[in-house]
C-alpha cells in the first residue's frame, strides 16, 4: 500500500490537508522555538565580542568582575582587590559598561 491508501483508509482525510499540517506544524516549530533562539544566540556573540578593557561583567556562574585584559577566547578579570582570574568569553552572561558600579 501506498502513504495515501492508508491515511484514507483509516480515515485520517486527504493527502493534502494530512501534509498542510505537518508543514503547519513545522512552521510553528520554527518561529516559537529555532528563530528566537538563534536570535539570542547571536546577540550574546555580539556581546562577548563587544567587551573591552574596563568594563564590568557578570558570569553564568554569578561572579561579577571588572575586565583587565581581553584575548582572543579568554578574559583575565578582577573579582577583588589584587585577585585576578581568568574566564572564558563564553561564560559571560552580561555586560556592563564602565561607569557601573560592580558591588
Amino acid at each position: 500500500m501506498n502513504f495515501q491508501a492508508i491515511i484514507l483508509q483509516t480515515g485520517g482525510g486527504s493527502l493534502s490537508g494530512t501534509l498542510f499540517m505537518i508543514a503547519s506544524f513545522i512552521l510553528i516549530f520554527y518561529f516559537f522555538l529555532i528563530r528566537p533562539q538563534q536570535k539570542r544566540v547571536k546577540q550574546h556573540k555580539a556581546m562577548v565580542n563587544a567587551v573591552k578593557r574596563g568594563n564590568s561583567v557578570i558570569t553564568q556562574g554569578g561572579i561579577i568582575a571588572k575586565v583587565i585584559r581581553v584575548k582572543d577566547a579568554e578574559l583575565e578579570v578582577e573579582i577583588a582587590d589584587g585577585v585576578r582570574i581568568t574566564i572564558l568569553k563564553g561564560t559571560i552572561s552580561e555586560v556592563r559598561g564602565k561607569t557601573e558600579n560592580s558591588k
